[in-house]
């Protein structure tokens, strides 16, 4: 079994001890998503570590962007639930990599490639040597706004 889904499971359980509604509901939710892609396809198999994170990855980027949604519809309360929500997953992924850290693996890439005058024409080269290096790290909307940025469109 999955080291990282085996803590999601022993955190929920420790969850509904503590009578931690919302973490708990967050966790079961994160389970179900993790089941779902078990049993996708053919037959059933069990997740790495890896796929897993990125089931959680992808479980906190929709609730940060409900939480978005929310927000602009005028509906704080729920932005909150989901901005809470967000913020437990966040703790089952790996370090974020803030804004210079994007720029600064970007530029090297964009040096290594040597696609510094080419335009967008080389957005697609720089992004398919970045992305193994910021897997789960970052957002890939900021890694490309950065591309894009240094490449000059």
């Amino acid at each position: 079994m999955a080291e990282l889904k085996d803590r999601v499971r022993r955190d929920l359980t420790g969850a509904m001890k503590s009578r931690d509604e919302l973490r708990a509901s967050t966790l079961r939710m994160t389970l179900t998503a993790i089941r779902n892609a078990e049993v996708a396809g053919d037959r059933e198999r069990e997740l790495s570590d890896d796929e897993v994170t990125a089931i959680i990855g992808t479980e906190a980027k929709k609730r940060r962007e409900a939480a978005q949604a929310f927000a602009d519809a005028e509906r704080p309360e729920l932005a909150t639930k989901e901005t809470a929500e967000a913020a437990i997953l966040m703790d089952y992924l790996p370090e974020q990599l803030d804004a210079a850290a994007i720029e600064q693996i970007v530029s090297g890439a964009i040096e290594e490639l040597g696609v510094a005058g080419d335009g967008m024409r080389a957005m697609g080269r720089v992004m398919g040597t970045i992305k193994p290096k910021v897997k789960d790290r970052a957002d890939g909307a900021a890694v490309a706004a950065e591309v894009k940025r240094q490449l000059g469109a």
